[in-house]
């Protein structure tokens, strides 16, 4: 299994200690022996990849010089969003089982120049809805270090394949938490980088609105900072764009930090479980030994109004999303994607374009909070990895959900809001942060008394990843991350 980071086979591979088609030929092995028991890779990519990793081979022994940072190492890419020309993509869906890449996404064009080898795509729960990941096309996927719960979605499969060590590295997204959420209930560090940063295109520019965008699930911070340097782009075309990170290397922090922390950002107002509470008690406690002012703040934002128009937006991109197949009936796509669909159909212009605005607004506010503040934190999500099926519809859900066509607005709203309370109060801290634009990064810091995975959520204001990767630094040689690794092998 792969127990170290990406950075480390990158350089194994630059010293010629391990050829790339032996690694390559040992991710393939393991996801051979060992999905079956998670479910985390839906499609195969043997064939390119072994072709590829023989040609880098080939092409390392007569130009050894000038190699992309991760030449020749293996990786899975999350079967959403990251098209690649030729390659199946699912999204989770049934309706999506024929659907072949036509082209490449601006990410997947990066991850290519990066020098990965793309050995396949993993699980995600269908369009990318949930906050687990039990897509009724692909499966359910299994946690690694407990099989009776889910890795969380929607970058599900990523995280289980990465805790595994079937790779050693995954992409993931994140529209409303899909990197950090998997990254919390798996012990993994899960970076959002923010909006604007990451390659989009070449067809869609403006994902959700811009809430969603793409990046890796990682072990390390080092690798973590590797990775962003280089797949950040300032890119003219986009419809988001930042100026670059300029620095070269991540360097320690210079100065302590004014950092607040609070329970009251969140989706649902619901009030932390013990295991959160306790997960921010001791990251308190860490930062300020190592020097950082700490002090507990209310929310800046509006977070009801904000989910409010989250759910809205999920509606109307999921009706512009489906809008391209013909004839598309319920049976089509999985109750709650139905529900969203239906959801988006009545939906105002003008109510689409106040939405909008007040993300313009709440975002004006959160940074105006970090012209005080450096870093906020809170719990990144309210539990460890739910058990499967913890958040199935009732049978009373599902009826209802054939009835909505013929609601008023405002009560389909309300009962998707419903359908996704439990889930929310879950994982209430991570979807306000894509609506504002804001980086995040959730840190594997806490174990439950179960000896659960449950992260802590950083975040700074737009464009500072540097000084959140800097604290995160700092932390993980302070000893204070505990990156989880499974060997399936031992048990299995």
């Amino acid at each position: 299994m792969f127990t170290k980071d990406a950075l480390y086979y990158a350089e194994q591979i630059r010293q010629k200690k391990i050829s790339i088609e032996e690694l390559t030929i040992r991710a393939l092995d393991n996801i051979k022996r060992y999905n079956k028991l998670i479910n985390a890779v839906i499609i195969s990519q043997e064939d390119s990849a072994l072709k590829q990793a023989k040609a880098m081979d080939k092409a390392l022994k007569d130009n050894p010089t000038d190699l992309p940072p991760f030449y020749g190492v293996p990786i899975l890419t999350k079967d959403l969003g990251q098209t690649e020309k030729g390659v199946p993509t699912h999204s989770g869906a049934k309706i999506m089982k024929d659907v072949i890449g036509a082209w490449d996404h601006g990410f997947t064009t990066k991850l290519k120049e990066a020098g990965f080898i793309i050995l396949g795509r993993t699980n995600v729960p269908e369009f990318g809805f949930k906050n687990i990941s039990d897509s009724q096309f692909e499966g359910v996927v299994n946690a690694p270090f407990d099989l009776t719960r889910n890795p969380g979605g929607s970058s599900g499969g990523a995280a289980a394949a990465l805790v595994a060590g079937l790779v050693p590295i995954v992409t993931a997204s994140d529209g409303g938490g899909s990197i950090r959420m998997p990254a919390s209930f798996s012990g993994l560090i899960g970076l959002k980088p923010t909006r604007g940063r990451m390659p989009m295109g070449p067809v869609s520019f403006r994902s959700w609105q811009g809430a969603a965008l793409n990046f890796f699930l990682t072990k390390t911070v080092e690798e973590t900072w590797e990775l962003l340097k280089f797949h950040q782009v300032e890119q003219w075309d986009s419809a988001f764009m930042l100026p670059l990170i300029k620095e070269e290397q991540l360097t320690p922090l210079t100065r302590p930090l004014k950092i607040a922390y609070s329970f009251n950002i969140n989706s649902v107002d619901v009030p932390p479980t013990d295991e959160a509470k306790q997960a921010v008690e001791e990251m308190i406690t860490a930062l300020k030994e190592l020097g950082h002012q700490v002090e507990e703040v209310d929310s800046p934002i509006d977070c009801q109004s904000l989910m409010e128009s989250y759910f809205l937006m999920n509606g109307v991109e999921t009706v512009k999303m489906l809008s391209g197949f013909d004839h598309l009936q319920k049976d089509d796509v999985e109750p709650l994607t139905w529900a969203i669909y239906q959801s988006g159909l009545k939906v105002p212009a003008y109510q689409y374009s106040q939405l909008l605005d007040l993300w313009d607004v709440e975002g004006a506010k959160m940074e105006q909070f970090h012209q005080d503040y450096d870093v906020l934190f809170m719990p990144a999500t309210n539990g460890p990895a739910p058990k499967q099926g913890q958040f199935d519809l009732t049978p009373e859900q599902k009826e209802q959900i054939d009835l909505m066509a013929d609601w008023p607005l405002e009560k389909q709203q309300a009962f998707v809001w419903e359908l996704f309370t439990p889930s929310m109060k879950w994982t209430p801290y991570a979807p306000l942060l894509n609506l504002t634009g804001h980086p995040a990064i959730s840190l594997p810091t806490h174990r439950t008394k179960d000896h659960l995975p449950l992260g802590v959520q950083f975040s700074a204001g737009r464009g500072e990843e540097y000084l959140l990767l800097q604290l995160a630094k700092q932390l993980e040689e302070a000893g204070h991350l505990d990156v989880l690794q499974v060997d399936l092998a031992k048990d299995h």
